[in-house]
């Protein structure tokens, strides 16, 4: 059965084109990932999948839902970590994270936000604003909040930046146990190596079309790796990696 069903996807920002008949399908359990260089679409079609924006054609799928019409059904059934959003300044990191939990109704909130705390050692920075906290410390929270409800279908974009090797490293092997789980992940990110390590399958998307699709290992059977098959396709755009 599909957790994402994404068909004939194309947004336009005036005379930009930034995804262009994009279609592919993700299954309950799978890790699925999506890579590109800079500006190939990857966040605009992460927005389109999560409700944040409607595309100008095609249908998208969210665990049965349509993010279109429904858009804060498909918010309530997911978790997301956007590229670029930062928790709010005005909140400690606690109060944050306390403050997700009881939107999203989770049952007790106070050992779940205990355990991700002590989960990205951010024990010290309970009482400290957001605002005061490092790009580091922030990735960490945003990653909690986006697991603190046990969601079916993660959205995650860029997830292991501004991450150390440590904090990376524990992350990837976090996300490995979800697949175990039978859980699902849409990965975008440009660090391969941890990629390959985690997706099933992915797509590679230039100027807004899919250019690839895939599974890893796949590719390892052919005796390449992601990051050669991926040079090769987007040479022109290899510095963005």
């Amino acid at each position: 059965m599909s957790a994402l069903s994404v068909q004939g996807i194309t947004k336009s920002y005036g005379d930009l084109l930034a995804l262009d008949d994009v279609s592919f399908e993700v299954e309950e359990g799978a890790f699925f990932g999506c890579f590109g260089p800079n500006g190939a679409g990857k966040s605009t079609l992460l927005k389109v999948m999560t409700g944040q924006t409607s595309p100008s054609e095609g249908q998208v799928r969210v665990l049965g839902l349509d993010p279109t019409t429904d858009p804060l059904g498909v918010k309530r059934a997911i978790g997301i970590v956007p590229e670029v959003e930062s928790p709010p300044s005005y909140l400690t990191s606690a109060e944050f994270l306390h403050f997700v939990g009881d939107v999203r109704k989770v049952a007790d909130v106070d050992n779940r936000v205990r355990h991700w705390l002590e989960f990205f050692d951010l024990q010290d920075a309970t009482g400290t604003l957001c605002r005061d906290l490092s790009k580091g410390m922030r990735q960490k929270l945003m990653l909690s909040a986006a697991f603190l409800h046990e969601p079916k279908l993660l959205f995650l974009d860029e997830p292991f930046i501004n991450l150390d090797p440590i904090y990376q490293r524990k992350l990837r092997d976090y996300l490995l146990g979800l697949k175990g789980e039978g859980r699902t992940v849409f990965l975008n990110s440009h660090i391969l190596d941890i990629a390959q390590r985690l997706c099933d399958k992915f797509i590679i998307l230039d100027h807004g079309k899919v250019v690839m699709r895939d599974e890893a290992k796949a590719v390892l059977a052919r005796g390449e790796d992601l990051e050669t098959v991926f040079l090769r396709l987007v040479g022109d755009h290899a510095t963005a990696v």
